[in-house]
């Protein structure tokens, strides 16, 4: 690590961007936590209208997760240039929004595990209806339930602020052209799986890694998508 990042002076400046991005509390916060209340209680709503006495689950947990990816976004549109114009470096500006990113995705995947406990206690809210208490993400304990949020939150924030660094970099059809240089590489997966007629193996081994052995393999990711925004941001203009 760089003397700048490493001295007292350099954490000080680190620290000011993060209270940099907390300033608009709306983005990393309460849209988060207003997203994922509104989520839950849809759900359970839904949950209470469906008359069978299995257990049931829904995908409404994914909304929350989703709207990092617009907190990434923000967190490089709105704050970058306020940045710039403070004499912060690129560098104390990019560590100083992953921290504050991690700090709300510490606070949303806390804020599932709490809801999930809630659930398991309550019969699923008496309707024997679960949004964050889902058995596969559970089934290494609260832990590991909060473990595997916190990456997926982590994962969709560096995309969505990988996108924006894009366009302020190059724009929009540079934007354009890599997404549509990932769905081809997608379809070319799935082409190849298909191909080799490997569907039972690939099935075999994401029900047997699990969502928090698939939540390890997806840490060296984040960390060359957070490679890959920091050069970019790089030679980004305010």
């Amino acid at each position: 690590m760089s003397a700048v990042v490493s001295s007292p002076l350099g954490r000080n400046r680190i620290l000011n961007v993060v209270r940099l991005q907390f300033i608009n509390k709306v983005t990393y916060i309460w849209m988060p936590l207003l997203v994922l209340g509104a989520s839950w209680v849809i759900s359970i709503l839904i949950f209470a209208m469906i008359p069978i006495d299995e257990p049931k689950f829904g995908g409404g947990a994914q909304a929350p997760l989703w709207a990092l990816m617009a907190v990434g976004i923000q967190a490089m549109t709105l704050s970058f240039p306020f940045s710039q114009a403070m004499s912060l470096t690129r560098r104390e500006f990019y560590l100083g929004t992953l921290a504050a990113a991690s700090v709300t995705g510490v606070m949303l995947s806390t804020a599932f595990v709490l809801i999930g406990l809630l659930e398991r206690a309550t019969n699923g809210m008496g309707v024997n209806g679960y949004f964050a208490y889902l058995p596969a993400m559970w089934e290494s304990g609260w832990l590991g339930a909060w473990f595997t949020y916190l990456v997926v939150t982590m994962f969709l924030f560096v995309i969505g602020f990988w996108a924006a660094t894009i366009f302020k970099r190059w724009g929009t059809i540079a934007v354009t052209l890599v997404l549509s240089g990932i769905g081809l590489l997608l379809v070319g997966v799935v082409f190849l799986i298909t191909r080799l007629e490997a569907w039972p193996a690939t099935w075999t081994w994401l029900v047997e890694t699990g969502p928090l052995g698939l939540a390890f393999w997806a840490v060296p990711f984040i960390a060359l998508m957070a490679l890959g925004s920091y050069l970019t941001l790089r030679r980004t203009v305010a």
